[in-house]
């Protein structure tokens, strides 16, 4: 494996566990249900999508191409907006109260 691979395996580790790292304390540190959303919804995906993307490319410098890794960073992508989208109208539709005011 070429020094540049293994540096750019590295970073996208790195970058991945960084992320999830501040996704996990924003989601254990926010006071407010609707603050905690943005944690997992937001940061922790890119971090596990970075985790992801590092496998595949160490994958690829294996010789051993995998899509799999692709595929479950995609459906990572398209299901956690989703997600917390309906999370958010779940908790509006508990508690009417909590909506924000509207904007002047």
């Amino acid at each position: 494996m070429s020094a540049l691979m293994e540096i750019l395996v590295c970073a996208m580790l790195l970058l991945g566990g960084g992320f999830a790292l501040v996704g996990s304390w924003g989601l254990a540190k926010l006071g407010d249900f609707y603050l905690r959303l943005h944690g997992p919804t937001k940061a922790s995906t890119l971090g596990v999508g970075g985790v992801l993307i590092a496998a595949m490319l160490w994958q690829l410098v294996q010789g051993q191409p995998s899509l799999r890794e692709l595929l479950i960073t995609l459906f990572l992508f398209m299901t956690a907006p989703v997600s917390a989208h309906l999370l958010a109208k779940a908790a509006l539709a508990l508690d009417p109260a909590s909506r924000p005011a509207d904007p002047k």
